[in-house]
């Protein structure tokens, strides 16, 4: 996973002068970034989408109610998914273009290895902290809930199976996702250097033809992947496309009026759909065919409704939040850039953390102070871990040893 680091600018698209201004605005927001400096939105982003997930996996507390998943379609999971294709995208695309496609395609199989080197890693450990809680505190409820008691039953299967990335824990679907649509890449950007719009038409194919044919993987010991990679492959792909060169000629798109209002209204309807489901008093304002017509919402196979989702609000954000927004140099804002500058090691700590925090909540039965105190600690303890990792890979790169031409997803943008 990266970071991208690039400012995100290109020529206005509008032929005229009155058009000119507007479409700046928004091609300043998603358009290709350069190569001299960070695009600290990015950054910024998937740092708060590391900290809604790990808040998203702590049992319901007062903080979970200021997560965007109770008040739309979608969720921190998308926001994930586009940047990580966006800066996969951007920094292995310029390598694919320096470099070719046969060296280019083997930085990005070494960085999906250190991404399934990470998984195992984490599933490890993940195991062990469950297994150690369960049987000190004589509670097998832990692994039960946790998904591990197949494990338990069958190590030797079980191992082979989380090997083959079949078996996994709760809460640890994400980097197995990650790490199928990564091993795409290469045919993803060969496809685009040849039409980068043909190749969003066959991602769109390929999601179409997951709901018509239920195209999955399997998972054990049963049932299937709760991220479909066939569907979600469609997220990855366009923020892929929106880094080759998609995003600025969509700006003078974003930048009208209509389209802003479009997917103002939009988010309106996602809030009060969302709001019938903790407000049953209101649910029956929403129309029956409506509900038969939308209901189930899926997010294994990323449904439509939560796809759009996640476009209004990129809209919204591009449009309002430009590259040179002052917030994104504010202290206050730091510790989020940094944990989007490590997504990889922060979201591994996230998931350990989050169990603990489960752990401790189920122990002492704590209310919603507790709550508060476990969700502010454990952003404090990414935030720490973050700037402990900024802090080793600006020394390591003062020494000469930490530069690569190779280009990595974390480090997308100045780094890379």
């Amino acid at each position: 996973m990266t970071s991208v680091a690039d400012q995100v600018s290109g020529p206005p698209l509008a032929a005229d002068a009155g058009d000119a201004l507007l479409v700046q605005s928004a091609a300043s927001a998603i358009a290709r970034p350069a190569a001299t400096e960070r695009e600290l939105r990015l950054d910024l982003f998937r740092g708060l989408a590391l900290w809604l997930i790990f808040i998203d996996h702590l049992p319901q507390n007062l903080l979970t109610w200021l997560t965007i998943r109770n008040y739309g379609f979608s969720d921190a999971t998308e926001i994930f998914i586009f940047i990580s294709g966006y800066t996969a995208s951007f920094v292995y695309g310029r390598a694919m273009r320096d470099a070719g496609f046969v060296v280019a395609s083997a930085r990005i199989l070494r960085r999906v290895w250190q991404i399934y080197v990470a998984h195992v890693f984490l599933f490890t450990i993940f195991l062990a902290e469950i297994s150690y809680v369960a049987a000190s505190f004589e509670n097998p409820l832990y692994t039960e809930e946790m998904g591990i008691m197949d494990f338990l039953k069958e190590p030797d299967i079980t191992i082979v199976q989380a090997l083959l990335l079949r078996f996994r824990p709760v809460n640890m679907d994400v980097l197995p996702l990650y790490i199928v649509l990564m091993l795409w890449l290469p045919l993803i950007l060969w496809l685009m250097r040849r039409s980068a719009d043909l190749t969003l038409g066959l991602s769109v194919l390929l999601y179409a033809a997951t709901w018509q044919f239920d195209l999955h993987f399997s998972a054990y010991p049963n049932g299937i992947w709760f991220f479909n990679p066939f569907a979600w492959q469609l997220l990855f792909v366009f923020g892929a496309w929106c880094a080759q060169g998609g995003a600025q000629r969509m700006s003078r798109i974003i930048a009208s009026p209509i389209t802003l209002w479009t997917c103002g209204a939009y988010l309106l309807f996602a809030f009060f759909v969302t709001l019938t489901w903790y407000v049953p008093q209101f649910g029956h304002l929403m129309p029956k065919r409506l509900e038969q017509w939308m209901y189930p919402i899926s997010k294994t196979d990323l449904d439509v409704l939560r796809f759009v989702h996640f476009l209004a609000l990129a809209a919204l954000t591009v449009h309002f939040l430009p590259r040179d927004w002052p917030g994104l140099k504010s202290p206050w804002l730091r510790p989020l850039i940094l944990c989007g500058q490590h997504s990889l090691e922060i979201f591994c700590l996230g998931v350990f953390l989050a169990f603990a925090g489960h752990f401790i909540l189920a122990e002492l039965s704590g209310g919603t102070g507790l709550h508060f105190v476990i969700s502010i600690s454990g952003i404090l303890i990414m935030s720490a871990a973050a700037w402990l990792f900024s802090w080793y890979k600006h020394s390591a790169d003062k020494s000469g040893r930490a530069k690569a031409t190779g280009g990595n997803a974390d480090l997308a943008g100045g780094g890379a």
